[in-house]
């Protein structure tokens, strides 16, 4: 079994990930209480991607979060470094345009798209602000940007019950069904090391991106930011 370490070397993660990847939607499902599903349908409504959009689903995984991209018209290439991922996602959706990359190195040329977005993906990445900046850089001028991900609950009586879930439950939930159990322990360490709303907008904007803002989702246990690149 392969578990990564919270430094998030690349091969690491790629790896755990490799590991887990014909159960992971699955197992997400399970974990998340069956609230996976809406952050989904809330990043597809904050991308508002249509006909003749072009979008870039980064840390694509299988391709389950680019299908609304799809239905709404709009051409989207998942991308994520995780070839395990990439091999289950083209047995279930031949028909995506799946695509092998680094966030931190993106294989697309400078203005590319009119959307980028990055959901529960961005704090696994090795180099968060090297991504983040080369997301503005393959972004058209007037472009989006949409993150979800992890974040810091609201109020403090719930933070507390909520990172008891995530040390004592999610480990042994995440036992009885996924493949790698011990990758659920790190993804609960990641996301009690992840930065909380206000800071992640603080590394947006240091990045170059424009009208940060973000909307907390079920509580603040996620928190979709938002960015525009201007100019």
């Amino acid at each position: 079994m392969t578990r990564a370490s919270l430094d998030k070397q690349p091969h690491e993660v790629a790896a755990m990930f490799d590991d887990v990847a014909a159960k992971y939607d699955r197992t997400n499902d399970v974990i998340s209480l069956g609230q996976a599903r809406a952050w989904r349908r809330a990043v597809a409504d904050a991308v508002a991607a249509g006909p003749g959009d072009l979008v870039l689903d980064l840390g694509a995984g299988t391709g389950t979060s680019s299908l609304p991209f799809v239905e709404a018209g709009a051409k989207v290439v998942p991308c994520d470094f995780s070839v395990g991922m990439l091999a289950e996602g083209k047995s279930r959706h031949p028909e995506l345009a799946l695509t092998a990359g680094d966030a931190t190195r993106l294989p697309f040329a400078d203005g590319t798209f009119d959307s980028v977005t990055i959901s529960f993906a961005l704090r696994n990445v090795h180099e968060t602000d090297t991504a983040l900046r080369e997301m503005y850089r393959v972004t058209k001028p007037g472009g989006k940007l949409v993150i979800c991900e992890f974040s810091t609950p609201t109020w403090t009586p719930f933070r507390t019950v909520y990172t008891e879930y995530l040390m004592r439950a999610l480990p042994p939930v995440a036992t009885a069904v996924s493949s790698n159990p011990e990758a659920y322990v790190y993804l609960a360490e990641s996301i009690r090391a992840w930065p909380d709303q206000p800071a992640l907008a603080a590394k947006l904007q240091e990045a170059g991106w424009s009208k940060v803002a973000w909307r907390n989702l079920t509580g603040g246990i996620v928190a979709m930011h938002r960015a525009y690149k201007v100019g």
